[in-house]
């Protein structure tokens, strides 16, 4: 992915067409449109040498090869039909050919915390869901970088975002509906975003999906420059498509991560890696929605999650919206703290409970018969002296133990420890730099908790789908 050094802008994707109508049939207008379009999106730069072979349109037909190739589209030379319609679709502002030589470098933020500033709000959307688009839009990048982004209101931020149209104070005035939908400044150049009040801005697909379009200018204000992949979010034209099914590509993800490294990729990560003794500021286990906040251990029960925090838990139950907090000793009298791990196996009704080289088996809130039992029944080498985390996956009929930097994985079937295991954590769950403190797998995601982060996998193939704080779950914001 190349790396943005100038401004760019967004439009619809454009797919490539069987070659009919040559130049000879395009008219004027159109050429003119083309002309102005290549000129702007694909200038010539200081470091590239002048072109000087034309068309019978006037453009030369190096250049319509190069936007061609950018584009996806079949490379003719030639301002044929199909590529006449890839111009006319709307799309980010800003060049596809960057000229590198004022950008030297790769720019990015020298910091990891950035702001951001909503200065006005366009009339085709209520507030809260423009609003609510821009904060997603800003998690899109922040799942897969150690970035965070804070709005802020009255007082100057790192980015500011607004709605303006025509002229409007920098060198690139829009052009009315259709055409250029927004720009986002480098963060050389503050990063700042433009989104065309002209456009009809809307929070589904029955105009200009403003989640979608904030998502690729935001990869601009970080630094990202088009990308000329196809299924990539940078690549300059907007697609619309149902914005709960926006997932970023790899070359966006190896590009901003090439800038700012992956989740966990932090000097406070790196220095408990470093010194795995180190103590971490002392977080109030009461306060749920503390930012630094951590849990013990996590699971499901009856429906409920339970997160166990030092002597008590947090109850979530979907049917009410309150979080009730309780003793762990007040449902299960025979432990009172320091729950290591917990999980249900929900096709027994089962939860098993963990603290140290013990672990308890209940139904409900009865412990079974025989319980406390040692954790090497289950199969692990008596150098394991504790269980760090532990979930069950219910397709599977699998259990997952974490301890260490190391995993194993239980048959509960063949009540055994499956072969090939342990494995390290890091092998197959990526992005996970630090100890695991819960495991959870819910609606076919895989939950990691690991300090006040917690990292989503597909439980399937082990993707890494994205990063937020661990007491989310609590409504914490």
């Amino acid at each position: 992915m190349n790396l943005l050094l100038t401004l760019a802008l967004f439009g619809t994707l454009a797919w490539a067409l069987p070659i009919g109508q040559e130049t000879e049939r395009i008219s004027k207008k159109d050429r003119e449109l083309a002309e102005k379009y290549i000129q702007h999106y694909y200038p010539e730069s200081d470091s590239t040498p002048v072109i000087k072979s034309k068309a019978k349109n006037g453009i030369a037909p190096e250049k319509i090869r190069q936007m061609q190739d950018f584009l996806g589209l079949k490379v003719t030379g030639k301002l044929d039909v199909s590529t006449l319609d890839a111009i006319k679709k709307p799309r980010c502002g800003i060049a596809d050919v960057g000229e590198y030589n004022i950008f030297p470098g790769s720019p990015k933020w020298a910091k990891k915390e950035l702001t951001y500033r909503i200065l006005n709000y366009t009339p085709d959307m209520e507030s809260r869901y423009v609003d609510y688009a821009i904060e997603k839009a800003w998690k899109v990048w922040s799942d897969v970088t150690p970035l965070t982004f804070t709005r802020v209101y009255g007082k100057p931020a790192d980015i500011e975002i607004s709605f303006v149209n025509g002229t409007h104070g920098d060198a690139f005035p829009f052009d009315g509906p259709g055409g250029t939908l927004a720009h986002a400044f480098s963060p050389a150049f503050g990063g700042d975003a433009h989104f065309d009040e002209d456009e009809f801005w809307a929070k589904d697909l029955k105009g200009s999906n403003l989640f979608l379009v904030a998502a690729h200018e935001f990869g601009h204000s970080l630094g990202l420059q088009h990308s000329n992949d196809l299924g990539a979010l940078m690549f300059p034209i907007y697609e619309p498509m149902d914005p709960k099914a926006l997932r970023l590509h790899r070359d966006d993800i190896a590009g901003i991560q090439s800038l700012y490294g992956a989740p966990g990729d932090d000097d406070d990560n790196d220095s408990l890696l470093e010194n795995p003794t180190a103590t971490p500021t002392e977080v109030p286990s009461t306060e749920p929605c503390h930012p630094d906040q951590t849990f013990d251990a996590v699971t499901s029960l009856r429906g409920e999650t339970i997160f166990f925090k030092d002597s008590f838990f947090w109850r979530k139950n979907p049917l009410r919206s309150a979080i009730e907090k309780d003793p762990i000793s007040a449902f299960w009298p025979a432990l009172s703290s320091g729950i290591d791990a917990a999980y249900e196996n929900r096709d027994k009704d089962i939860v098993f409970l963990f603290k140290g080289q013990k672990y308890w088996s209940s139904r409900g809130n009865i412990i079974e018969h025989g319980f406390p039992r040692n954790i090497q029944s289950l199969g692990f080498p008596h150098t394991v002296k504790k269980v760090d985390a532990a979930t069950y996956d219910s397709n599977s009929k699998k259990t997952y133990f974490f301890s260490g930097d190391r995993y194993w994985r239980y048959d509960d079937e063949k009540n055994s420890m499956e072969q090939g295991y342990p494995r390290k954590i890091t092998a197959d769950f990526h992005n996970i730099r630090s100890k695991v403190d819960a495991a959870f797998i819910d609606n076919g995601h895989f939950y990691l908790f690991s300090g006040p982060k917690q990292y989503e996998f597909d439980s399937a193939t082990k993707r890494f789908l994205g990063i937020k704080k661990s007491n989310s779950w609590l409504g914490c914001q």
